[in-house]
């Protein structure tokens, strides 16, 4: 009587090598093609051609005045250090609450040939509500946010 061999054929092998193979190479490919590198507005001007090659995440301050709204979507312009940028945002979801003039708003999407940034995503924060008070100012409640110091 034959023994068994105790170890798998080799299209078995051959088989799980090309499984791992292809899983590996769909993680990569994925991976790849969600990058998205956070630049500022200087440097989005400055990558050429390659900027309307990738996903793209800029950040700045809402130029005042420079909002339109229409519907869930909106038009605005970013400034940082002097540079604009003009952003058409076409999103699902309706800009968020803190999206209004002087806040700092990160644009995510891609850089058109066009010159304007096409946004998907928008986040957006009011830099006065996180920004500590200023002494002497009054807090809605009415009282003073002056620091009083302690006597020595």
């Amino acid at each position: 009587m034959k023994k068994k061999s105790q170890s798998f054929p080799l299209k078995f092998l051959i088989a799980g090598a090309l499984v791992v193979a292809t899983v590996a190479w769909l993680a990569i490919s994925a991976e790849q093609d969600s990058k998205q590198y956070y630049v500022t507005i200087t440097e989005l001007q400055k990558m050429g051609n390659k900027a309307y090659k990738v996903n793209l995440r800029v950040a700045g301050n809402v130029q005042p005045g420079t909002i339109d709204r229409s519907g869930p979507n909106a038009t605005f312009t970013l400034i940082e250090q002097g540079k604009l940028l003009k952003v058409d945002y076409q999103g699902a979801e309706p800009p968020p609450d803190t999206f209004k003039d002087d806040a700092q708003a990160l644009a995510i999407g891609t850089y058109g040939r066009d010159g304007v940034f096409h946004a998907t995503q928008l986040q957006a924060k009011c830099a006065s509500k996180y920004a500590p008070a200023k002494p002497g100012a009054t807090t809605p409640t009415g009282n003073t946010a002056a620091i009083n110091p302690q006597k020595t």
